[in-house]
């Protein structure tokens, strides 16, 4: 059943990455957008770019722990060969 683990904390480590990713290219898009890229002048408010800096935040601050999540599991699993 240990030779599972490795296979699991990598699907693990890909499904995180996804979402990460993932958000990021919805955050992304969404300030594009906002901006309006020449078509239309809009302005954005407030609140809008309070959202969008947030969610960068928090994305960023949920990088940061995918990071050391991925630390762990690769001395983890060179821990194990060792032993």
């Amino acid at each position: 059943m240990t030779a599972f683990v490795p296979m699991t904390s990598m699907f693990f480590v890909f499904i995180v990455f996804g979402s990460v990713l993932s958000a990021l290219a919805i955050v992304c898009y969404t300030v594009i957008k906002l901006v309006g890229g020449g078509e239309r002048k809009q302005t954005v408010n407030a609140d809008e770019s309070q959202l969008i800096q947030e969610l960068y935040h928090g994305l960023s601050k949920m990088a940061e722990r995918v990071e050391s999540l991925e630390t762990i599991l690769l001395e983890r699993e060179k821990g194990g060969r060792r032993q």
